[in-house]
């Protein structure tokens, strides 16, 4: 393995990620010069590094570091791993696959196993001639292995700068199924043998949501293919180019499947691709913003279907799984904030769970509503086209999200993701004439009850307010950024309902006062609420109740 690369400092030390790796060699050459041998290998295993040390130093300038290691064909479902998958006969055969997200591209190859230090990668597959190879980028050249008749050896062209986490490559016994987006991407969804039928609803998927996201962000797709993969033992699924999927969120049986089972792979196929751009393009500066980009992946894609299915009534489904989910966890009191600070990437794992996901989600919808869908497409194409092939923090997209809108993006998320939970909004209306005066009171929710903390943490909640002259539009718009506020609603007569949340879009629970709260009852019998209104309305009662 070859790293060419610069040394800005001189050195007598080179220290890289390793895990699970025996080093034989390594040698350093710089450029024009003699190359230096390696006379020493300390392996850190706890914190999975190692340490090159070389008998001269090792001055600044460009060089080249060649290593040669054996590594492990594992079990783990991490690294460098086997995959274990039955024939049509029932013999029992193995594939080879990465899963290298969070940090165990170190488990395949030495390397720099950080997000935010990028580099290409020109890499090439020995592989038996009976089983396919993939990787990232698109094969350039194929060719008999000198040393092994059964054997060919497979060159990939060189990718973009990308992050470690991002490299993939496989190597099994694949069908496939094709299509070109309108933009001229080759598609290929990759299936077990004689299952390629069972591919072709993703590949519909994936053909729409690439022109899909190049239009909603306004910067193309990078490069001319991507490859699914479906998998049989898969732990995720996050590589640019070259998307891995559980058999289970990839294919679909034309015959058997049912609308639920499809409706998740359009979801599955949807999320990864939006990783694309948002994560791949630009990655995370450090793992502290994995959540930003699960959260916002996690978001899109419902944003994708909607599109691509609008007859899945997809939103509404979003409110019921992620959105309720999201809101049962974090009113308990060991929820943690959605941003969690990583000091070790041993830790990354620990925040994989449904706040990063779904709480990540729904405050992305949130704050997708509270600016505008135009003012929100300006900023990610600001953020995207400033960042792309860097790194970023969660910090660069509220700028460009605040330059796009003129709004205090960040001074209103950093209320949702540096703290945990969510508010409880108390509201009673007063008529005065022909207006509704409405009196707001926040405070936190607790799935244990009235919150009784001596502190007093608050949010700046956008909050919109709609009417029974029109429950599909929202009459008021105001953001609450103090614990109580008093609106005014023009023109509303005494008969008329209010209800805030329209859509169920904001992250709070709403308490009505019981005059407010009867006079929906109509509106909910005779289904002028909208359902995912109703849903929302149901949610916050129950939980309510379950006070006692």
């Amino acid at each position: 393995m070859e790293f060419l690369f610069q040394v800005k400092n001189a050195t007598n030390q080179i220290v890289m990620n390793c895990a699970d790796i025996d080093i034989i060699t390594a040698s350093y050459a710089p450029e024009g010069d003699e190359e230096v041998h390696a006379t020493g290998f300390n392996y850190q295993n706890e914190d999975e590094k190692v340490t090159l040390s070389f008998p001269s130093t090792l001055q600044k300038g460009t060089g080249t570091l060649k290593i040669d290691f054996v590594g492990e064909l594992n079990d783990k479902m991490k690294g460098f791993y086997r995959s274990k998958y039955s024939t049509a006969s029932g013999d029992t055969r193995y594939a080879a696959v990465t899963q290298f997200e969070a940090t165990d591209a170190r488990r395949a190859f030495p390397c720099w196993d950080e997000p935010a230090i990028k580099a290409t990668f020109d890499i090439s597959l020995v592989v038996p001639k009976d089983r396919v190879a993939l990787s990232n980028m698109n094969v350039v050249e194929r060719r008999p292995y000198p040393d092994d008749e059964s054997l060919v050896e497979v060159k990939f062209a060189r990718s973009p700068v990308m992050s470690t986490y991002l490299v993939a490559f496989v190597v099994g016994e694949y069908d496939f199924v094709e299509a070109r987006s309108q933009d001229g991407v080759l598609v290929r969804v990759y299936t077990p043998v004689d299952k390629a039928e069972q591919g072709k609803f993703a590949l519909e998927v994936a053909a729409k949501t690439l022109p899909f996201y190049k239009d909603y962000f306004n910067v193309p797709y990078p490069l001319p293919k991507i490859d699914l993969i479906a998998i049989a033992d898969f732990a995720a699924g996050k590589f640019w180019f070259s998307l891995q999927h559980r058999e289970t969120a990839l294919l679909i049986d034309p015959k058997n499947s049912c609308s639920s089972s499809r409706q998740w792979v359009a979801l599955v196929v949807g999320h990864e691709l939006a990783h694309q751009w948002f994560g791949n393009l630009v990655t995370m500066e450090w793992w502290t913003h994995l959540w930003l980009n699960e959260g916002f992946a996690s978001w899109i894609e419902y944003l994708c279907v909607d599109h691509c299915f609008p007859e899945y009534d997809i939103w509404t489904q979003f409110v019921s799984a992620d959105y309720t989910r999201a809101q049962e966890l974090d009113a308990l009191d060991n929820s943690h904030p959605i941003e969690v600070s990583v000091g070790h990437p041993s830790e990354v794992d620990e925040i994989f769970d449904a706040i990063s996901y779904s709480k990540g989600a729904s405050v992305i919808r949130m704050l997708h509503d509270y600016i505008g869908d135009e003012d929100f497409r300006k900023g990610m194409n600001l953020y995207l086209t400033k960042f792309q092939q860097r790194n970023a923090a969660t910090e660069d997209l509220w700028e460009s999200l605040e330059k796009a809108s003129g709004k205090p993006i960040a001074a209103v998320m950093n209320t949702w993701t540096k703290q945990m939970g969510f508010p409880l909004i108390y509201v009673e209306a007063e008529q005065q004439e022909d207006d509704k005066v409405l009196k707001l009171v926040q405070k936190k929710f607790c799935a244990s009850g009235p919150y009784t903390g001596e502190d007093f943490p608050m949010w700046m909640v956008p909050i919109s307010i709609c009417t029974s002259e029109d429950p599909t539009c929202a009459k008021m718009q105001i953001l609450m950024d103090k614990p109580e506020l008093t609106v005014v609603l023009k023109d509303t007569k005494p008969e008329q309902w209010v209800k805030l949340n329209l859509g169920t879009v904001g992250f709070y629970r709403t308490q009505y006062s019981p005059a407010m709260l009867e006079s929906l009852i109509p509106a909910i019998k005779d289904l002028s609420l909208p359902p995912v209104d109703r849903l929302g309305l149901q949610n916050d009662l129950f939980s309510l109740v379950s006070w006692g």
